[in-house]
């Protein structure tokens, strides 16, 4: 079948490339004259028959927003919009709403799989009315992976997302666990092979995954990690899970402890730290290091000499 493309960094140009060998016509458009097959939305619609199939895959917000509303212009009644985005689930009943007026199908798409979509196939979660879904089901079998998972119809508008959603806040749980297991067994100074030991998870074990195998990759390429700094971004899907974990009274410490910790990872000097550090001086006589480096004892900082009450620890 045929389907137009928006979007062609690594994980749209690899879509492309993966259902062009499954057999399909692909018409792709990215701003990067170099990697596009058309000069413009215009020139990429024209090119489709109808009914029309683009699939969107640039950044979320904005960026995203504008794209349809364009394309919304452009296409015609019976035609299909498919977000494959990481869009915040609110967004979709919008466009949806509005592509309707025109006569136009939406659907959501979560897509996880990252660079390695092009050999394994990409995992997608999938949301939208069933008579959308049926028109784009070839493209959902091309990109999918081989076996019988990896591909479900979640619901209706917005249900794509918001498995996605619930997908990477349960990635930076699994992922925070990995890392705070390798910062002990370094830190711990008792095993001697700490790459080793994560390499012999990879079987046998109730904790194997690919993430998991992703790690080890990680640490034969950098034992010690020492060529990587400790700052971690986030694509903002963490958030909103945290978000709606709090708007359905749902707890996900887990979680929630995962998307701090990435915050945590952007401060070199942490303020929250640096009342941590106060307060144990102010009610321990702890020692402070300064801001120029040096240490402090208690006794020396100020206000160590405050009387605590009868009842305050000093721990």
């Amino acid at each position: 079948m045929e389907i137009g493309l928006v979007g062609l960094g690594r994980m749209g140009g690899n879509m492309r490339e993966r259902l062009r060998r499954k057999g399909h016509t692909v018409v792709g458009y990215d701003r990067n004259p170099e990697v596009s097959d058309v000069a413009s939305l215009a020139e990429l619609v024209r090119k489709l028959t109808a009914p029309r199939v683009v699939w969107v895959m640039v950044p979320a917000g904005e960026p995203t927003r504008q794209t349809i509303h364009r394309l919304g212009e452009l296409l015609d009644p019976g035609d299909l919009v498919i977000d494959g985005g990481n869009s915040r689930y609110t967004d979709d009943r919008v466009h949806a709403e509005r592509l309707a007026e025109r006569g136009i199908g939406f659907l959501d798409v979560g897509v996880s799989g990252g660079v390695w979509g092009l050999e394994n196939g990409y995992a997608l979660m999938v949301g939208g009315d069933t008579r959308w879904v049926e028109l784009a089901k070839p493209v959902f079998d091309a990109l999918k992976p081989e076996s019988e998972y990896g591909y479900v119809h979640a619901g209706g508008v917005g249900a794509g997302h918001f498995a996605k959603m619930v997908h990477n806040g349960i990635e930076y749980g699994i992922m925070q666990a990995y890392a705070e297991g390798y910062e002990l067994l370094r830190a711990a100074e008792v095993v001697e092979n700490v790459p080793e030991v994560f390499r012999s998870w990879k079987d046998g074990t109730v904790i194997r995954s690919w993430l998991l195998d992703l790690m080890v990759r990680a640490l034969e390429q950098d034992p010690d990690l020492s060529g990587i700094r400790g700052y971690v971004q986030d694509s903002g899907e963490g958030r909103w899970a945290v978000q709606a974990a709090i708007d359905h009274e749902v707890p996900t410490p887990v979680i929630t402890a995962a998307l701090f910790a990435r915050f945590a990872s952007r401060r070199d000097d942490s303020p929250a730290m640096k009342v941590v550090a106060a307060l144990r001086n102010q009610f321990g006589g702890h020692a402070v290091t300064t801001a120029a480096g040096s240490t402090e004892k208690g006794a020396d900082a100020p206000g160590a000499d405050v009387t605590p009450p009868a009842e305050a620890s000093r721990g």
